[in-house]
């Protein structure tokens, strides 16, 4: 693969995501606002809320680590554009040898970074959400890493574009009952990785006032929230690609995008803030114990 390409890969992440992730956001807030008898807000105010921050002045408090402080979010973009590109690659042109695992370890940055982001800012709210942010990413890893191993076994194959053609061979991943496990399990566990209810103690505006982010604004706060969007819509495209078969049609392959996009805005309006401890337990416990069920039942051919 030359410069060129990657370059283009990488550019072509950055625009197909940015953009989806900031409509996704858009989507996920208009959702929540009708379940709450609310109009929302209109397509393009997430548009104009990044670009309003971007124009705001950035306020560095005085305990806070300078280099760091504005060095985190930059790689947090950073992280998940190539995350990005190494999808894109493995659909569109050249997939990378075992870009399954590629992808799960580019997936883990962004936490990585939302807990440098608070540990950076010399704030104790800040702190308590990092330490918090560092508790959920060992509570949630371990379940989603289970689920997406378990089309892994079944196909004998750790390249994404593979696991995405043998769907088109036979049947989507969701229809077998290893595969409806691993979804639901992945799902759960992804709902953590972008820090929503109930898995959003590292914020938790009502109780450490956005926890990490609470000394962040201007550029640099714009940057955490177009992260996040960017991680939803490629969280939401993974799993349309490696359980529900891909895009190969694009009209089935958009509605299945807004199902599963609708599945996790269901999910953080219709559950409750959960402590630590009963994130620990739920994701070490149910989730981890339903991940090892539905990966022996992957060995069986189930």
């Amino acid at each position: 693969m030359d410069i060129m390409k990657i370059f283009l890969l990488i550019i072509g992440s950055f625009v197909i995501f940015g953009i989806s992730g900031i409509m996704s956001g858009w989507l996920e807030r208009k959702i929540t606002a009708r379940l709450q008898w609310r109009i929302g807000p209109p397509w393009w105010q997430n548009f104009a809320d990044f670009l309003k921050l971007t124009g705001k002045e950035t306020v560095v408090p005085d305990g806070a680590n300078q280099f760091l402080f504005f060095l985190v979010p930059v790689i947090g973009v950073i992280s998940v554009v190539i995350t990005g590109a190494v999808l894109l690659s493995g659909i569109f042109y050249k997939p990378l040898r075992w870009d399954l695992f590629i992808f799960i370890y580019l997936m883990m940055i962004p936490s990585i970074t939302i807990f440098l982001a608070g540990a950076a800012s010399g704030n104790v709210l800040a702190s308590v959400g990092a330490g918090r942010e560092l508790r959920l990413l060992l509570s949630y890893e371990l379940p989603f890493i289970l689920a997406l191993l378990v089309p892994v076994v079944k196909y004998n194959s750790a390249q994404i574009s593979e696991i995405m053609n043998h769907q088109m061979m036979h049947k989507m991943n969701i229809g077998d009952i290893s595969g409806f496990i691993a979804f639901i399990v992945g799902l759960l566990a992804f709902q953590g990785k972008i820090g929503y209810v109930p898995f959003d103690v590292s914020e938790a505006e009502t109780e450490i006032a956005g926890g990490t982010f609470v000394e962040y604004s201007g550029l640099p706060l714009a940057l955490f929230r177009l992260m996040k969007w960017i991680l939803l819509s490629i969280g939401v495209t993974f799993f349309v690609i490696y359980f529900l078969g891909g895009f190969h049609n694009p009209v089935t392959g958009i509605l299945k995008y807004l199902v599963v996009l609708l599945l996790i805005v269901l999910v953080k309006n219709t559950n409750p803030r959960l402590r630590t401890d009963q994130i620990l337990r739920f994701s070490w416990g149910w989730l981890t114990m339903f991940g090892f069920f539905a990966l022996i039942l992957s060995l069986g051919g189930f």
